[in-house]
């Protein structure tokens, strides 16, 4: 077969009979083919002959019209549309409306076809080939094509006409919006323009059609007894409705002023929801059409009419109809913005109130409605109603809505009473109407003055907080002899737990005048149960409770502190403003009470019976979030009088120091009496200790303290704390020199720091004394100390302040000899050789910056054996032949080291950056550059695009890179040929890459190379040489220039890839310099891109825009700041002019 020509053209000769049928039966030879999975290879070609064939629309017309083969029809629908959209320019206005129109005639004629997908693809292929001539066609050739879908949707041609008509409809919208539209070939600038136009000038007539389609049909649907056509129509109505109201609206009024009601998107940013909320806001040209039409309380008529018709089918809940009524009633739930005038707040509140009138029989009484789905009916109409109730939430605030309260509390009541694992059903209600709680108290939680819940949501709150404890706190006692872990979501971390935790704060604070005093007395029969019939009843169950229950007090009370300063939580604070006297204050009493629980966990018996490790997790979590909250607290950050009272009392005048005592001994017994937890080895270490050093006030008490003595006293000498997890090593090493800021001076501190850490360095110095090294250094006991040692090094060297600066340098000093011996030892030890990297890295990080110039000396000379050792061990080498090995994340730890060695030098570099040397001067410069020279040798080949694909590793690369061009470009300009080029291939992958650190470190790179270059040669020298002028392949070809490659690259990517916005400046301080380097290739690309575009108009407007990017706001040829000021403006200026038509899609 040759191909399938049309004689004829789009429509002027009359067809060759036979060769239209010769071509039918060809396609449906193909199609029958496929199916049969008989030759799919040839089938496939021949069909998309069809489609690659010049103006096939005789032959695709045809088929359509009589093949009986199904497939082969769907077919020729699919070559119209791929040969219209690739000949669109070359047909006539009239060949161009024949095809639209035989599409729509064709879907209209056919509508009661049983083969419904050829129909809707034909649809398909009509709406995309009236879309695609949009902005050619006039007004009036586009209302007569609407004209004939108006008449198939107003139901005169019949029920499955009309059902077609709102199908095409439904298509048309999907190819206007900008996320489901097809591919065309065309600027984004196109898609936008037939956005807007279908929004402004007809989405809200296709709603009318919509909706009269739906209301000429209801009446039969309603008074129906069976099954009829009608109900296909009405539902397609009320699924293209939702469609629409989906639409993301682009004319919608700004600045009307906001009521209680939002006009747009609460911006709730501190809120745990696991739900999402789209809000519908089409502006108030909408207004008559939804709101005050009676729409809404027709579309209610119909269901509620339709669910008592039908309460007997249980089927019927998940029936088309039901479930497209269903999901537009919950979309209007989401209407908001400007439809609503600002000066009619009761509008609103109505439309609300209605919809809730009409929504609360499918999840009222709760009871009855989940006796009845427990007993087969379908939950989807119960869900529906809990999201239609979490999208009213989202816009209004409980002030005025205290009868939402009422109804999600009943139902999370019945659900709670009523949970089962093997019910999915009731979990995801529950977390629906959790999250319509958090939606309504996220705003009172934050601003509990302005937005105080109504007494009757304050009272429904405090009744749904005490049904949540009381079922945690059954879910916890039963899982105490679950072994089927899995199974009880209970089991999983506290951090995982942490998301449903802080919704459960939520609606606490929200009445914690009643809910706190709730948590006491809880608490205090959990407390009282243990104490009693000590060792001779089985307390596990009691256990598990009490677990549960600190971890939702901790949420209550507190916030999380990580990344702020932790204050008493607004509610709290508030809600007990009244209560001057520490002894009577709620919180205050459920604090002591823990503490005092906590406490016990110090008697040897206790600890046995009570504390397991996991209720140990639990108190060690409550204490690091307490703390970090109340104990010694500034006095500022009380400005109520509660909040004055509980600062006062755990103050460090009051119970605040001994609080702190209590906390270390029990941090200790954490430590030391429970080996190989290693989850709550953490949380003590990294969590609580952590926390506490972090304030310079408690310090000061810290180190005062007995206790604290005796742990610093059991890191140096017990041996049972090198049995901890080596992370959790370098944890408590730096909790507890960063202790020594609570010391009086710098001198105190620094010999604070010796005493502490001193056994280090003499272990490892008597070690490198044994004349068996080499034998004694693999034994595995050996390996382990001095791999906790080097974790502990590591953990004093990232605690580095100035105040203990002179201490850790000395450290740093004693142990330079013994980290190179250990080295060549332990060449085949991996782990350690990463070890004792990272320790490296970690010190010169924190000393580089304080060294005097004979101490840098000392350092880089340092540094340099260290790079040659490794080298010389080809420690870390890796054959490139194994690279894809990389894909295997088990094996990824063998390239830490080379992160580590990227770290190193990007420390070493900091030191011409920030120096606090007395005598600084060039010649440390000079001896930085040679051994950053020297680690780019090394690392240049061991730095692959495959590796590239870790973040982490990725990230520290193109740091250090850009680091080393901005401060040493003339040092990387001396790289040899094939190092050289594996960093400009490197820089290549980056400029492309999905992380936009990576993109902005590869910009800074650019201009910091262009830069350099653009300066040494105005300035008479090489600047980057043969680098910048290209060199020649094996072939003896003059390959392009670095800088001449990079433009190409750079404006590539600004004119027709996708980046985010915020790397424009990045891009435009790169541009700036490669534009005054290669003046000439930039003026080759604009003129070859200008001589691209299809017509005069995009030629003339990318041409201005070309000018104006290097002339506009009088630039000038220099790299000044203020010339590189000007410059972003230019870019941002052009880019807006010319990405909308350049782009295509």
């Amino acid at each position: 077969m040759q191909g399938f020509q049309e004689r004829g053209g789009g429509g002027g000769a009359p067809p060759d009979l036979a060769q239209l049928q010769s071509t039918m039966r060809a396609i449906e030879l193909a199609c029958t083919s496929i199916q049969m999975h008989m030759n799919p290879a040839e089938a496939e070609a021949t069909i998309l002959l069809l489609a690659q064939s010049h103006q096939p629309y005789q032959a695709c017309k045809f088929i359509l019209e009589n093949s009986q083969v199904a497939n082969a029809r769907f077919q020729a629908a699919a070559a119209i549309k791929d040969a219209a959209i690739r000949e669109w320019g070359f047909l006539s206005p009239d060949d161009k409306r024949n095809l639209i129109s035989f599409c729509l005639c064709f879907t209209m004629q056919h509508a009661n076809s049983p083969e419904g997908y050829v129909q809707v693809k034909v649809s398909s292929v009509a709406a995309q080939l009236l879309k695609r001539g949009w902005l050619d066609f006039t007004a009036v050739e586009k209302e007569s094509f609407f004209y004939q879908v108006n008449q198939a949707i107003s139901g005169i041609h019949g029920v499955d006409v009309q059902f077609a008509g709102i199908n095409f409809l439904e298509s048309l919208v999907s190819e206007f919006s900008p996320s489901t539209s097809t591919a065309m070939g065309l600027p984004r600038e196109f898609h936008e323009q037939c956005r807007k136009s279908l929004e402004r000038d007809h989405l809200k007539t296709f709603y009318c059609w919509a909706r009269d389609a739906a209301l000429s049909v209801t009446n039969r649907i309603i008074e129906s007894n069976s099954a009829i056509p009608e109900v296909k129509a009405c539902n397609a109505a009320l699924r293209l409705m939702l469609q629409i109201l989906n639409w993301d609206f682009l004319y919608k009024s700004s600045g009307a002023a906001s009521s209680v009601f939002s006009g747009g998107v609460r911006q709730d940013n501190d809120s745990p929801k696991r739900s999402e909320v789209n809000l519908v806001q089409p502006g108030p040209a909408w207004r008559e059409i939804l709101v005050t039409s009676g729409h809404i309380g027709w579309l209610l008529s119909l269901y509620a009419a339709l669910r008592h018709k039908f309460s007997c089918e249980g089927y019927w809940l998940d029936c088309p109809i039901a479930v497209s009524a269903r999901k537009l009633i919950v979309q209007f739930c989401s209407l908001a913005g400007t439809i609503f005038p600002s000066d009619n707040v009761q509008m609103h509140e109505h439309h609300l109130l209605q919809l809730l009138s009409g929504i609360i029989a499918w999840i009222d009484p709760p009871d009855a409605v989940s006796r009845a789905i427990e007993s087969g009916k379908s939950e989807s109409e119960m869900l529906d109603g809990c999201r239609a109730l979490l999208s009213i939430a989202n816009i209004t605030y409980p002030t005025v809505f205290d009868q939402l309260l009422k109804s999600t509390s009943e139902v999370v009541k019945n659900l709670m009473n009523n949970d089962s694992e093997e019910e999915t059903w009731s979990w995801e209600a529950r977390d629906i109407l959790l999250d319509t709680w958090i939606a309504l108290l996220v705003p009172v939680n934050r601003n509990s003055g302005n937005a105080l819940l109504p007494p009757e949501g304050r009272s429904a709150a405090a009744n749904l907080f005490a049904l949540i404890v009381e079922s945690e706190l059954r879910a916890a006692s039963a899982s105490a002899f679950n072994d089927d872990v899995d199974s009880n979501y209970l089991q999983a971390s506290i951090s995982a737990m942490d998301e449903r935790l802080s919704s459960y704060a939520l609606i606490a604070r929200a009445a914690s005048d009643v809910t706190i005093p709730f948590l006491i007395e809880v608490f205090a029969k959990g407390f009282a149960r243990i104490t009693q019939g000590r060792g001779l009843v089985d307390h596990t169950e009691c256990l598990e409770e009490l677990y549960s229950l600190l971890l939702i007090i901790g949420h209550v009370i507190a916030d999380e502190g990580e990344g702020e300063t932790p204050l008493v939580p607004n509610a709290i604070q508030t809600q007990f403003s009244d209560i001057l006297e520490a002894e009577k204050h709620p919180v205050i009493i459920l604090c002591s009470s823990i503490i005092k629980f906590a406490e016990q966990s110090l008697n040897p018996e206790m600890r046995e019976l009570v504390f397991s490790p996991r209720l140990m997790e639990a108190v060690i979590w409550f204490l690091a979030r307490w703390s970090s909250t109340y104990l010694m607290s500034p006095e500022e950050n009380a400005d109520l009088n509660s909040s004055k009272v509980l600062v006062e009392f755990f103050g460090q005048h009051n119970q605040g120091k001994p609080v702190l005592d209590i906390i270390i001994h029990i941090s200790l017994t954490a430590l030391v009496s429970y080996p190989g937890e290693k989850d709550l080895q953490a949380l003590t270490c990294n969590h609580l200790l952590h926390a506490l050093v972090l304030r310079k006030h408690i310090c000061v008490h810290l180190v005062q303290l007995d206790s604290w003595r005796d742990l610093a006293n059991a890191f140096a000498n017990d041996k049972n704390l090198l049995l901890l997890d080596t992370a959790h090593q370098r944890s408590l090493a730096q909790t507890l020199v960063r202790s020594a800021s609570g010391l009086r001076n710098s001198e105190s501190s620094n010999q604070y720091v010796r005493d502490l850490m001193g056994h280090m360095a003499t272990y490892l110095v008597e070690l490198l004394r044994k004349n068996n090294l080499k034998s004694i250094a693999q034994q595995p006991d050996i390996i382990l100390s001095v791999s906790c040692l080097l974790e502990r090094l590591r953990g004093v060297a990232s605690a580095s302040e100035p105040r203990t600066q002179k201490a850790i340098n000395e450290l740093g000093f004693a142990v330079m000899n013994p980290v190179l011996v250990l080295l060549k030892v332990y060449k085949d030890e991996s782990a350690v050789v990463y070890l004792l990297l990272k320790f490296v890295v970690d010190w010169v990080d924190g000393q580089i910056s304080y060294l005097e110039a004979h101490e840098t000396a000392a350092v880089v000379n340092f540094c340099m054996n260290l790079l040659q050792l490794y080298s010389s061990h080809n420690i870390g080498k890796i054959s490139l032949s194994l690279s894809s090995s990389l894909l295997n994340e088990a094996k990824t730890d063998k390239y830490k080291d080379l992160r580590a060695l990227l770290q190193l030098l990007s420390n070493l570099c900091s030191k011409d950056l920030v120096d606090f040397s007395s005598d600084s001067n060039e010649t440390q410069g000079t001896n930085i550059s040679q051994v950053v020279y020297f680690g780019l040798l090394i690392i240049t080949p061991l730095i692959t695009l495959d590796l590239l694909k870790y973040p982490k590793l990725c990230h520290d690369y193109f740091s250090l890179l850009s680091h080393l061009l901005e401060v040493y470009p003339e040092t990387v300009a001396q790289l040899n040929t094939d190092a050289f080029s594996n960093v400009l291939g490197t820089l290549d992958f980056g400029l492309h890459h999905q992380d936009i650190d990576v993109v902005d470190n590869c910009l800074r790179a650019l201009r910091a190379l262009a830069s350099y270059h653009y300066i040494e040669t105005r300035g008479g020298k090489t600047g980057l040489g043969s680098h910048a002028a290209g060199l020649k392949d094996q072939g003896g070809n003059l390959q392009e220039g670095i800088l001449s490659r990079f433009l190409r690259s750079l404006l590539q990517l600004l004119l027709f890839e996708d980046y985010s916005p915020d790397l424009v400046s990045s891009a435009a301080d790169a541009l700036l310099p490669l534009l005054l380097c290669e003046q000439g290739l930039y003026q080759r690309l604009g003129n070859e891109l200008i001589e691209r575009q299809p017509n005069e108009t995009l030629k003339s407007r990318l041409a201005n825009a070309l000018h104006g990017l290097t002339s506009a706001n009088q630039l000038m040829s220099t790299l000044e700041r203020k010339n590189y000021q000007i410059f972003r403006k230019n870019l941002t200026s052009f880019l807006i002019e010319v990405r909308g038509f350049l782009r295509t899609k």
